[in-house]
């Protein structure tokens, strides 16, 4: 099992900016060229579905990192494996950024890193909340 940890959410002005953590621990992910490993941001506003927000996908050899048009220029995925955590930085905040995001990790990449359903591992959420 893979246990992950969301922290960084909070209450900010419109144009700020928030990094959101996502620790991991209870497995070694992937490093061999021929598997992979990623890490992905969702988040969910009230009322709303669960939307895909940004991923990371590695292999031994290359990183790969995905965005939702609506956050494309704003957001940054990176991770550091060192540490095993995945951040996302928020910059240029918007009111409709407000939602609980959450992390999730797989075993795969390419195609299926914004499905939500293919994740099997999940953190709690963290809340974030853009004030106009």
């Amino acid at each position: 099992q893979v246990q992950l940890v969301e922290s960084g959410g909070g209450l900010v002005q419109a144009g700020g900016s928030l990094r959101l953590s996502c620790a991991t621990s209870g497995r070694t992910f992937s490093s061999r060229t021929f598997s992979r490993s990623t890490v992905a941001w969702f988040r969910q506003a009230p009322g709303k579905e669960r939307e895909f927000a940004a991923a990371i996908s590695w292999t031994g050899d290359s990183t790969y990192a995905y965005y939702a048009d609506s956050v494309k220029g704003r957001f940054t995925i990176s991770r550091d494996n060192a540490k095993n955590t995945v951040y996302l930085q928020m910059n240029s905040l918007r009111p409709e950024d407000t939602a609980v995001y959450y992390c999730a990790a797989g075993e795969f990449g390419g195609r299926d890193v914004y499905t939500s359903w293919r994740y099997a591992n999940w953190g709690q959420g963290t809340q974030v909340t853009v004030s106009s």
